[in-house]
C-alpha cells in the first residue's frame, strides 16, 4: 500500500460542495494533468470545456435531470471526445479524411474517459471532490447547441468539481473474482458471489439512507436495464459523423 492507493481506494462520488472557488491555475493544471494521460496511437482525442457562464449551468443542470449540483458545483467540466482537429490535421496537407468508422468512435471515447479519469485522480489528490455527470447525454443535442460543438465532437460526460461538503461512505465494489479472470471468461461461481455481494450493498443502502433505500445492486441493475437507454443517441453520433460505418 501506498498514498495513490490509499487515494484510488477512497473515491467516492462528491454531490455537495463548498462555496470556496478553486482557481484558474488549479483548473489548468488539472486539464494539463488529464493531457498525460494514456491515448490511443496519441491521436488526443479528448477537448474539454469549462463552463462557467450561470446560465449555461442552469441549462445543464436541466438537461441533466434537474441535478442541481451541476449548477452550483465551483468548477464544471464538459469532456468531448473530438475527431474536428483531426479533420484539421488531414486538410493541412491537403488529405480527406477518412471518417465515421466505428474504431474512431471508439478510440475518441476511451481518450476522454482516460483523460477524465486522471482529471478526477489529480482533484481528489488536492482534497478536491468529483462526481461524472453522464446525464448531459439525456438532451445531447441541446447540449451540443448551446457548447456550440461542431461535427466530429460530442459530449460524452460532464464532471463536478469542488471542495467536498460531505463525506460519503466508500461504495463497495464488486468481488474481484467476478472481475478478474484467469486465461478465459468462466461464471461458474459469479451467481453465488453476487448473492453475497447483493447483501452488502443492501446493507450499504440501508446505512447510508437511513433505511430508505432498501435495494440490492442486482435490483437496481435489473430495474435499469429494463427501460430504454437513451436510443436517441445513435442518430445523434451518426449526424456528428461517428459510427457510419
Amino acid at each position: 500500500m501506498n498514498p495513490t492507493i490509499d487515494l484510488l481506494n477512497n473515491h467516492r462520488s462528491i454531490r455537495a460542495f463548498k462555496e470556496q472557488p478553486i482557481s484558474q491555475e488549479v483548473i489548468n493544471t488539472l486539464v494539463s494533468f488529464g493531457q498525460a494521460a494514456a491515448t490511443s496511437s496519441f491521436i488526443q482525442a479528448c477537448t474539454v470545456i469549462q463552463v462557467e457562464d450561470s446560465s449555461k449551468r442552469e441549462k445543464l443542470a436541466e438537461y441533466a435531470g434537474n441535478q442541481k449540483y451541476v449548477q452550483t458545483a465551483p468548477t464544471f467540466l464538459v469532456f468531448c471526445a473530438d475527431m474536428k482537429r483531426h479533420e484539421m490535421a488531414c486538410n493541412l496537407h491537403n488529405e480527406q479524411m477518412q471518417s465515421g468508422f466505428t474504431e474512431q468512435f471508439i478510440t475518441a471515447t476511451v481518450d476522454c474517459a482516460l483523460f477524465a479519469q486522471n482529471v478526477a485522480i489529480a482533484a481528489e489528490s488536492l482534497d478536491l471532490g468529483v462526481v461524472y455527470i453522464g446525464g448531459i447525454r439525456n438532451k445531447v443535442n441541446d447540449v451540443s447547441d448551446l457548447l456550440d460543438l461542431p461535427e466530429l465532437v460530442y459530449p460524452v460526460f460532464g464532471m463536478c468539481i469542488g471542495y467536498p461538503d460531505q463525506s460519503p461512505e466508500v461504495k463497495p465494489r464488486l468481488p474481484l473474482p467476478i472481475v478478474l479472470k484467469k486465461d478465459s471468461y468462466s461464471n461458474v461461481q459469479d451467481s453465488e458471489l453476487l448473492a453475497d455481494y447483493d447483501k452488502v450493498i443492501r446493507d450499504y443502502y440501508l446505512s447510508r439512507t437511513g433505511g430508505n433505500k432498501d435495494m440490492s445492486w442486482s435490483e437496481q441493475i435489473a430495474g435499469m436495464l429494463v427501460k430504454e437507454a437513451r436510443p436517441h443517441m445513435l442518430d445523434f453520433l451518426k449526424a456528428r459523423g461517428y459510427l457510419l460505418k
